[in-house]
């Protein structure tokens, strides 16, 4: 069991959500639900959550938002998440402390000049505020081609074939969100990809386990002289 000051963890999460544009409200809300949780449980180091139960208190109703959200979050470095494909045992979560100086994402406040402990929040978008001062061999906008982003897609244990998916879409609309926004960091932009081809496995599955069952509850061939 942690020992986690309520205010000056809610305080210092709320300021990196203030500062990172990545976030939506639905992202938000779900944090707010795991907290509160967390705060239930007296703050355990890990706990474990039923989906049906979080996204009742978050108001998600969707379960692909859900799950996109919440690995955005684990991979974002708000919480850690492991899911589990088991109903009876739920998803292990990991919330870390961001009020002290044992948070993941902190450095000393630099308008004390060194004379307090005290820990202020940076947000994690600060790398790539960086790389806009740097040079253009450090853009993060796009990839230098199509065997760049291969490398990255191998690296995370995925296809070549996917690799290529991504690269073909993204440079066919000039590497934009939605054919409007330009891309600040492609490595980001291709990991939602990979959320998303997750999501859409995930949902496919549900869907042919559903349809086998359907299919054990009734017979093809019935014979109807046979006695109740």
């Amino acid at each position: 069991m942690e020992n986690i000051n309520y205010i000056k963890h809610l305080n210092g999460v709320f300021l990196l959500f203030s500062k990172d544009g990545r976030l939506n409200p639905t992202h938000i809300s779900l944090y707010v639900a795991l907290f509160q949780l967390w705060n239930n449980y007296h703050f355990p180091q890990d706990f474990y959550v039923n989906r049906d139960e979080v996204m009742q208190f978050s108001k998600i109703g969707s379960k692909t938002t859900y799950h996109r959200c919440i690995k955005e979050l684990n991979h974002w470095k708000y919480i850690a998440y492991e899911p589990s494909h088991n109903p009876f045992h739920g998803s292990k979560i990991k919330m870390f402390n961001f009020g002290t100086s044992n948070g993941p994402v902190l450095y000393p406040n630099p308008t004390n000049n060194g004379a307090s402990n005290e820990q202020a929040v940076v947000s994690i978008n600060k790398p790539i505020q960086t790389l806009k001062n740097t040079t253009n061999d450090t853009k993060l906008d796009n990839p230098k081609n199509q065997n760049e982003v291969i490398d990255f897609f191998e690296r995370e244990n995925w296809p070549q074939l996917e690799a290529k998916k991504f690269f073909n879409h993204y440079q066919g609309i000039g590497w934009r969100i939605g054919g409007k926004s330009k891309i600040v960091d492609w490595k980001a932009t291709a990991y939602n990809w990979m959320l998303k081809a997750d999501e859409l496995k995930m949902e496919k599955a549900e869907g042919e386990v559903g349809q086998q069952t359907d299919n054990l509850k009734t017979g093809i061939h019935k014979n109807y002289h046979e006695p109740l």
